[in-house]
């Protein structure tokens, strides 16, 4: 790995860090304020709790392209195309 892919693995390694905190910080603002209140929770369109759970969601998808489908493995693609691109094609 070179030093620009690794400042750039790092910047937004640290770019999903802070989304998390202040998921974090959001969430326990908003959440429990009707959360202790009311017996059974009620998902409407576009409430707090429909709110925080696609922005949940948005940071899992993050989460997953970001340690799960990281540089190596785009690079690794790209040299198996590029390899591909290699070999005689046999018609």
């Amino acid at each position: 790995m070179d030093y620009q892919t690794a400042c750039t693995r790092t910047r937004n390694i640290k770019k999903f860090y802070r989304s998390i905190f202040i998921f974090v910080i959001v969430a326990v603002i908003i959440a429990p304020d009707s959360f202790f209140d009311e017996k059974n929770i009620r998902i409407q369109l576009f409430d707090r709790y429909t709110i925080l759970g696609l922005w949940g969601l948005i940071l899992l998808i993050k989460a997953i392209k970001l340690f799960i489908f990281d540089s190596e493995w785009e690079r690794d693609m790209i040299e198996k195309e590029l390899q591909k691109e290699k070999r005689p094609i046999d018609y």
